[in-house]
């Protein structure tokens, strides 16, 4: 069943957490576009709001129920405004969202956010709450409408749900089992992408390098990765997250080996300590961990490693959090997602003994921060001197507009500020979003590069020329791509205590 709005009514989505989230609100955004809906003017109040939480943060409770509350007086003032709940949260609370916020119209859970529409216009028409959470996956996400928020670059996701059983994490309860696409659908989505502009794509899965586990090929994903080295015009190539106890050695030669796949990997520590490891239940010891990075750096020596750590897991010592901490510097990483670990009720670890005091957690905390950020900044002076070839972005960096800077991503996704002038310091043309510019870095912060020279080279692209297109008409886009099947999202710069998923993977 389609569900069409009869007039023009406008929508917002409000996204929290992770890439997953990023990734399906787009798809919603498109869903809703398709129905009939146009996104709200900018400093308006829309006729829909749709939230698309997260249930890994401890806060994620409160967050919502604060927003929502904010919203209540705007609804009773507006007749006909509906307010959705999505997401992680909507999976693990269902009914308990209606109970306690009754003027929400619609909650639907992480497995059938095609409902969305449908679920809509029949809380509108029985003028009643409409609660539809489905316990395992309705419809594969990627063969929905989607607006992607990119002209050059997009998500592809391989697969969904997850098979481990962390003692910290919500989420495979609330995703469900992992579901895989056939390695050929995926390829045809990429090759749309392509056609469309698209110069980057990032694969997505909340274990993305078990893909396969479906259909009994263990080095499926290193057999895609390579297998996108042949798609014509694709010029990135990039993926998140693996799992450390799948992590094999065909995806490092494939990394190594395919021209378009990045160097970069963001690969989830999660804790340097064996004994906090086994009780996270992730299988895989910190020896382990370090080999697979010896073995990708000797492989890729320029290649930029991330990651994720969680601080203060229940029954964690003071011995146990210098093991991580020697891990961080053995590893060297170019940037770490740090957490401090927060109580999610439905989890083992929530009842496990031990609970560390919120007030070492917070001092240990602070000096992983202060570590990680003093080997970042070292590893970012190493690369003053250096020339890039930088994918122009659009709103990558705060600052631009006062600083008269554009912004965008290296090979290894590190970020990059640089002047847009030529080498005679006239202007060489104005880079579009999506084109490439080639720039030698001058200086080096914790967590950016700036080059201030000038240009050494501007590449125009099939994307830049996709992002011009679309400006010039953004009535009809709303700013984004509408997309039917295949469809696909765009990998958008998250906050640094949101990655994606792989913080709970």
């Amino acid at each position: 069943m389609t569900a069409t709005v009869e007039s023009t009514r406008t929508y917002e989505v409000r996204t929290y957490g992770c890439q997953m989230n990023v990734h399906d609100s787009e798809r919603l955004s498109g869903l809703l576009e398709d129905a009939g809906y146009v996104p709200v003017p900018e400093g308006e109040t829309a006729d829909v709001v749709v939230f698309n939480t997260c249930a890994v943060r401890e806060n994620a409770d409160n967050r919502l129920y604060g927003n929502l509350g904010h919203l209540r007086p705007t609804k009773v003032s507006r007749p006909g405004m509906q307010i959705a709940v999505g997401g992680c949260l909507a999976q693990k609370d269902q009914g308990e969202i209606v109970r306690r916020a009754p003027w929400v119209d619609v909650v639907f859970g992480t497995h059938n956010i095609g409902s969305l529409p449908v679920l809509l216009e029949r809380a509108r028409v029985q003028q009643e709450a409409q609660v539809e959470i489905k316990e395992s996956l309705e419809t594969f996400p990627s063969t929905l409408p989607t607006k992607r928020e990119s002209a050059y670059a997009a998500w592809v996701s391989v697969s969904v749900g997850c098979n481990n059983t962390c003692t910290f994490c919500i989420v495979p309860s609330l995703r469900g089992k992992e579901k895989d696409r056939r390695p050929g659908d995926v390829l045809n989505e990429v090759r749309t992408l392509v056609d469309q502009g698209v110069l980057e794509i990032t694969l997505l899965g909340q274990n993305v390098n078990t893909y396969g586990v479906e259909f009994g090929d263990r080095f499926a994903f290193g057999k895609l990765l390579r297998a996108c080295g042949d798609v014509e015009g694709l010029e990135r190539v990039r993926f998140t997250s693996p799992h450390p106890a799948a992590f094999t050695d065909d995806v490092i030669a494939a990394m190594a080996e395919t021209p378009n796949v990045m160097h970069q990997l963001h690969m989830p520590l999660q804790s340097g300590s064996d004994r906090v490891l086994k009780a996270m239940r992730r299988s895989y010891r910190a020896e382990r961990y370090l080999g697979i990075i010896e073995r990708v750096r000797a492989a890729m020596p320029d290649a930029a490693i991330s990651t994720d750590i969680i601080v203060g897991f229940p029954g964690e010592t003071e011995e146990d959090f210098q093991a991580t901490l020697d891990v961080v510097r053995a590893s060297r990483f170019a940037n770490a997602f740090t957490f401090q670990y927060s109580i999610r009720p439905g989890t083992p670890a929530a009842t496990m003994d031990g609970q560390v005091p919120k007030e070492v957690v917070q001092e240990r905390y602070e000096r992983l921060v202060a570590l990680q950020t003093e080997i970042s900044w070292e590893e970012n002076k190493k690369q003053v001197g250096r020339t890039l070839e930088v994918l122009v972005a659009e709103g990558e960096g705060r600052k631009d507009e006062a600083t008269h800077r554009l912004s965008g991503r290296a090979p290894d996704n590190r970020l990059v500020h640089f002047t847009p002038s030529g080498q005679d310091g006239d202007a060489a043309g104005t880079p579009r979003p999506g084109d490439m510019v080639a720039v030698e870095i001058t200086y080096a912060a914790p967590h950016h590069l700036v080059a201030d020279g000038p240009m050494l080279g501007l590449r125009r692209t099939r994307a830049g020329d996709a992002w011009e297109a679309r400006q010039a008409a953004p009535a009809a886009s709303g700013g984004g791509v509408l997309l039917g099947m295949p469809a696909i999202g765009r990998p958008a710069p998250l906050p640094q205590e949101a990655p994606g998923c792989s913080v709970r993977s």
